[in-house]
């Protein structure tokens, strides 16, 4: 995803070197043809079209059977990405895969995708969790950028989920009708929320661009009211607990600390 090295990223003039005349006409000869200005090549890949490219991704079993339905056994995701392959890299478990989040680049990075699927009274629905910002002043700067960012690359990571976990879907297509709920954690209320972003069929190609009211008026169909679990013990809904570790509830109003956010993975 490129999220924080994109945005550090901060276009410069070059100062030509001493050339001797005859260095000189060939490099003005060359010149004459047109040139790609490099500055400017973080920022078109950071605002042109999110493709999803399945020979980039990577699948990790860890612990989990294919074709188990997600109902019965817990199935966590998580994706990562790499800016010096441009590789994904998707663990499929029953928990964080913590081994992929290890080490000071994805930690100052902080772009990793993690997602779990939860029963709540009988329906199936994806929670997806997105860091925004939180755990140093470099992701509260970008934090508007980053999400931005988040936003325009969640369809390819969903698909990336729908393609890496295909064997599930296919066993069981209504997976393909659950909703997708998207958790934006910050510590800055802005951008400290929760979306639905419709069947997963639809998010995969979900656009960012309206109001969530708007939304609501397009597609009225959507149940959108936050799925909450049965406050006693049931059979209902699965997993009774979170294997991610971020809290997913919204601060109250006034609140600017998102206490799941000090929980560094």
């Amino acid at each position: 995803m490129g999220i924080l090295t994109a945005a550090l990223v901060i276009p410069s003039k070059l100062k030509p070197s001493s050339l001797t005349q005859q260095q000189s006409s060939l490099f003005l000869h060359r010149r004459r043809r047109p040139k790609k200005n490099l500055s400017i090549v973080p920022v078109a890949r950071l605002f042109g079209p999110a493709i999803f490219e399945a020979s980039k991704l990577k699948v990790l079993f860890l612990g989990v059977d294919e074709e188990k339905h997600p109902g019965k056994l817990p199935r966590t995701y998580t994706l990562t990405h790499s800016d010096v392959t441009s590789k994904l890299t998707l663990a499929i478990s029953q928990t964080i895969n913590n081994s992929q989040l290890q080490g000071w680049y994805n930690k100052l990075q902080r772009d990793e995708v993690v997602a779990e699927w939860k029963k709540v009274k009988g329906k199936m629905s994806l929670h997806v969790h997105c860091h925004i910002s939180g755990g140093h002043f470099l992701l509260d700067l970008f934090a508007r950028l980053r999400y931005f960012i988040f936003c325009k690359e969640l369809p390819v990571v969903l698909k990336a989920f729908a393609y890496g976990d295909g064997n599930l879907l296919n066993n069981y297509p209504e997976l393909q009708e659950a909703s997708v709920w998207v958790y934006f954690h910050s510590k800055i209320p802005e951008f400290n929320k929760v979306e639905c972003w419709g069947p997963l069929k639809e998010a995969t190609s979900h656009s960012s661009g309206g109001t969530v009211d708007e939304e609501k008026q397009a597609t009225p169909s959507i149940n959108w009211d936050m799925p909450l679990p049965c406050q006693e013990a049931c059979a209902c809904c699965f997993p009774p607990m979170s294997s991610i570790p971020w809290s997913q509830d919204l601060p109250s109003d006034g609140d600017e600390t998102h206490q799941g956010l000090q929980q560094q993975t």
